[in-house]
């Protein structure tokens, strides 16, 4: 990008009170610098190395207040820009801060924390089915198949209509819902069960695995897809 370019290019990003001196020249490590000073105040725009992706570059740059010292003033931004017709041209302005791979990590993060959620949600509303079987049935179920809907007919103890099918199938959310019956821990006391949840895609629909003990506490832990455990820290 030549000189010329470049001041143009700071004039469409900086936005002043007054008419400035544009200048371009290099920082100490040789990336482009371009400075606009005014009476009241001096603003830098210094550019990064460019990355290309087939016909599309992006380019970080950083602006600030040029006498700031502390960097307080600093706003990073990475502009897109798109070569058509042997030019390189300006993405849109709605296009001027994306930058793909640092949105996917973030759009993965978020997207794992719900259905990290959804998964605790589901080991709660299975654990509630489980109670309501056991009073109506006084037995645990054998599965989670029982706690589902009838194919027809009335509820009843192979299908008892408590939970939707893709619970009662073990599913929900992009987590796979595990139950195991453990027996009572004295002669004479409930059987008692324990509930696991674990990501379908490790590191895409979730991180944690998560496990609900026999005594109903609820456990969570990076396994990398593995099966938690009570060992695992507890959820509060």
């Amino acid at each position: 990008m030549t000189s010329p370019a470049r001041v143009a290019l700071m004039k469409r990003f900086v936005l002043l009170d007054e008419p400035g001196k544009p200048t371009a020249s290099g920082n100490p490590v040789g990336r482009p610098l371009l400075r606009c000073q005014t009476t009241a105040v001096t603003t830098e725009m210094q550019i990064g190395g460019t990355e290309l992706r087939n016909n599309i570059a992006f380019l970080p740059m950083e602006v600030r207040d040029a006498s700031d010292t502390t960097g307080a003033s600093v706003h990073q931004i990475t502009m897109g820009m798109v070569r058509e017709d042997g030019e390189w041209k300006l993405l849109s302005l709605g296009l001027l801060l994306l930058d793909l791979p640092a949105l996917e990590v973030e759009w993965d993060a978020a997207e794992m924390e719900t259905t990290e959620r959804n998964a605790i949600e589901a080991l709660t509303k299975v654990s509630a089915a489980v109670e309501l079987y056991r009073n109506k049935y006084l037995r645990l179920p054998e599965s989670l198949a029982n706690l589902g809907p009838p194919l027809h007919g009335a509820a009843n103890g192979q299908a008892a209509g408590l939970l939707d099918s893709d619970l009662a199938n073990g599913m929900k959310s992009g987590y796979a819902i595990r139950y195991v019956i453990v027996g009572a821990s004295t002669l004479g006391a409930p059987a008692k069960y324990e509930l696991a949840a674990t990501p379908l895609q490790y590191g895409r629909t979730g991180r944690r695995s998560l496990f609900r003990d026999s005594h109903g506490a609820l456990h969570a832990a990076d396994r990398r897809g593995a099966v938690g455990s009570e060992a695992d820290p507890q959820v509060q």
